[in-house]
């Protein structure tokens, strides 16, 4: 018995997480997927109830959203989704936050696991710590950096410049503190703006491969993303690298 009592005093402490599936209501064609990525994971789970955009009023959206708030200059006016979809993860933050857990692992409802993800999961928990944001990304190839941990065939990286998507990410109580005051007001969308960690004082790392993709084309397209005109798309296609090349160049600065 008290060798039994040694060892349990010995053991590490393992932290509390939780999983977070951001599900929008009305998407009820979706509930099978959510149902399906919740069944996999390896931690008990719950559902976020995602903010609809078609339901919120002007008043709500005046109460957040900023144009041109922050520098660099968002060249583009955020649509009803990408405020809903950004309060959302709000929630999700929040969520963390209120049940007093270690970290939360949110999911897009539009994700799908496959036989790395256990793996990549395991790498980023070795990379929990205070103030950790870790994210699976859905794009290979699309970020690089220093590598600050490999476990097998998984390699975690701070990333010169963060990836776009929030299809799934590993977020400590810290990081969500830290994000939820930083975007009580916001002028972009919250990818972009997690980017942007010298605003957000929360520096994101990467698990590659992330062990996730994005199947919304598969669940009957996005639910934040409308349609734009051709003057629109054109000036998306001009003004888009410019402001990427302003984040990129922010970003090695603030490395």
């Amino acid at each position: 018995m008290a060798g039994s009592i040694g060892a349990s005093l010995n053991a590490p402490v393992q932290p509390v997480i939780r999983g977070f599936v951001v599900h929008l209501d009305r998407a009820r064609d979706r509930m099978p997927q959510v149902e399906r990525l919740m069944a996999k994971l390896p931690i008990p789970s719950e559902i976020v109830d995602a903010v609809d955009g078609s339901c919120l009023t002007d008043a709500e959206i005046d109460r957040v959203y900023r144009r041109r708030l922050h520098k660099p200059s968002y060249p583009f006016e955020m649509s009803i989704g990408e405020i809903a979809c950004f309060l959302s993860h709000r929630k999700a933050w929040a969520a963390i936050v209120e049940q007093g857990i270690d970290a939360g692992l949110i999911f897009e409802d539009d994700v799908e696991l496959d036989d790395s993800f256990h793996a990549a999961f395991a790498a980023a928990k070795a990379c929990l710590k205070p103030g950790a944001f870790i994210r699976f990304p859905f794009r290979m190839g699309k970020e690089h950096g220093k590598c600050v941990l490999t476990q097998g065939d998984v390699n975690v990286i701070q990333p010169t410049r963060i990836g776009l998507g929030m299809v799934a990410q590993l977020v400590s109580r810290d990081a969500a503190i830290r994000l939820l005051a930083a975007t009580a007001s916001f002028d972009r969308p919250v990818d972009t703006t997690v980017q942007m960690s010298w605003l957000t004082h929360v520096s994101p790392l990467a698990v590659l491969p992330g062990g996730v993709h994005e199947i919304s084309s598969q669940l009957g397209g996005s639910t934040i993303k409308g349609e734009k005109s051709l003057m629109e798309r054109l000036a998306r296609e001009v003004l888009r690298p410019l402001y990427r090349a302003k984040i990129a160049l922010l970003s090695r600065c603030s490395i």
